[in-house]
């Protein structure tokens, strides 16, 4: 494949074609004639050796190979789009921009809170969206990082892309405040005979395979997408649920539940910023990565609890 001779441009109108899958709204998406847009489409055939898209009765539907293509178009043009959005400089004082980052909402909830604040006080024109982790986080996690400006995420679950660390947080279980058999501590056999709730999501994989080495198999009776969502379904039953210690502390008073340490020696959580090799250079992520570690910083200087 010699990338020279292909036109960038074919990007744009291969996207729209995919996902308009006609060739008049394609071309008022991107601003291209009916016969610009048709001129496109005989290109993509020509160069794909496929039709991409083919009529069905009186509509278009995508080939086998533009459906394939469909997800990978996208990618490629956030990933464009961003490679043609670096800067040389950034003046986070005057800049107009948003910043996408994935992340959890205990992420969100832990520090995504302080970095809005710094955020707001030195960067007025900055926007942040924090998107929610998606399921294919591990499998595909370059294509996740490739349209997006960082993921937070703690080590032992993705590798093989630049990050820096954050900050450090730890496990600990939270059990309801009047909960009839555990006092001020709890048993491995407490962890293996009472109810759990559990984060659905596996990112949080080296407390889980650490629950496993133990030989303690969690009894799951309620399951939920949302870390914050623990302490409520905790209170006033006899379930426990591991959860991070920061977390603990600012959900504390939102449910009658009570911290307890774990039975065992748990590894730490170190949570970190993980980016695209692509953005590494770019002014405008070097400073968001420098304001994400001062804010790393910060909190590193407070106990968990």
């Amino acid at each position: 494949m010699n990338l020279a001779r292909l036109d960038l441009n074919l990007v744009v109108a291969l996207r729209a074609l995919l996902e308009e899958r006609n060739v008049t709204r394609a071309g008022q998406r991107v601003g291209l004639s009916q016969p610009a847009m048709s001129a496109a489409l005989a290109r993509l055939r020509r160069h794909f050796d496929d039709d991409l898209l083919a009529r069905v009765g009186g509509h278009y539907e995508l080939t086998a190979l533009g459906q394939v293509l469909l997800d990978r178009t996208s990618t490629a043009y956030d990933l464009l789009e961003r490679l043609f959005a670096s800067q040389a400089d950034f003046d986070p004082a005057e800049e107009r921009r948003e910043f996408k980052l994935i992340a959890s909402d205990y992420a969100v909830a832990v520090f995504g809170t302080e970095l809005a604040r710094v955020v707001h006080e030195e960067a007025p024109g900055i926007r942040l969206r924090f998107a929610q982790t998606p399921p294919t986080v591990v499998d595909d996690t370059a294509t996740l990082l490739s349209a997006t400006d960082g993921l937070l995420m703690p080590h032992g679950v993705i590798s093989d892309f630049p990050a820096t660390d954050l900050y450090e947080d730890r496990w600990v279980f939270l059990v309801a405040g009047d909960h009839p058999s555990v006092d001020d501590r709890l048993t491995r056999h407490d962890l293996a005979r009472l109810p759990w709730v559990t984060y659905q999501r596996t990112y949080d994989a080296p407390a889980v395979r650490q629950l496993g080495m133990l030989g303690i198999e969690p009894r799951v009776e309620v399951s939920v997408d949302s870390f914050q969502l623990l302490p409520l379904l905790v209170a006033g039953t006899r379930r426990v649920a591991l959860v991070q210690a920061r977390l603990a502390r600012l959900l504390g008073p939102l449910a009658p539940v009570r911290v307890v340490e774990p039975p065992y020696e748990a590894v730490p959580l170190r949570e970190a910023l993980w980016w695209h090799p692509v953005h590494t250079h770019d002014a405008a992520h070097i400073w968001l990565r420098e304001t994400a570690e001062r804010v790393g910083r910060r909190l590193a200087g407070v106990p968990a609890i």
